[in-house]
C-alpha cells in the first residue's frame, strides 16, 4: 500500500482542491487510519488556502452523522496546525 502522507506530500503543489475523506472514528473522534493533523499542515504547508470537501465513506455512522464528525475532527485539526 502506498503512504498516504508521501502521496499527498507529491502532490499537493499540483492540486487545485483538497477533500477530507474519513471512514473509521476512534472515540475521541479522531480518524483512526489518517493523522488529520499532519494532512492539514501539509496542506497549508503548500500554501493551499481554498475549500476542503468533506467526505464519509464508513460504515459505523450514517452519512450526515459521518460528515458532521469528519467537519468536527476537521476543525480541530485545524487549531493544532501551526
Amino acid at each position: 500500500m502506498y503512504d498516504k502522507y508521501k502521496g499527498v506530500k507529491e502532490l499537493m503543489p499540483y492540486a487545485k482542491a483538497v477533500s477530507a475523506k474519513s471512514n473509521v472514528f476512534d472515540a475521541e473522534g479522531n480518524e483512526e487510519n489518517i493523522d488529520y493533523v499532519k494532512m492539514l499542515q501539509m496542506v497549508k504547508d503548500n500554501g493551499y488556502t481554498g475549500f476542503v470537501g468533506v467526505e464519509y465513506e464508513g460504515q459505523d455512522l450514517s452519512e450526515e452523522e459521518g460528515i458532521i464528525a469528519t467537519r468536527d475532527l476537521l476543525l480541530k485539526a485545524a487549531k493544532e496546525v501551526v
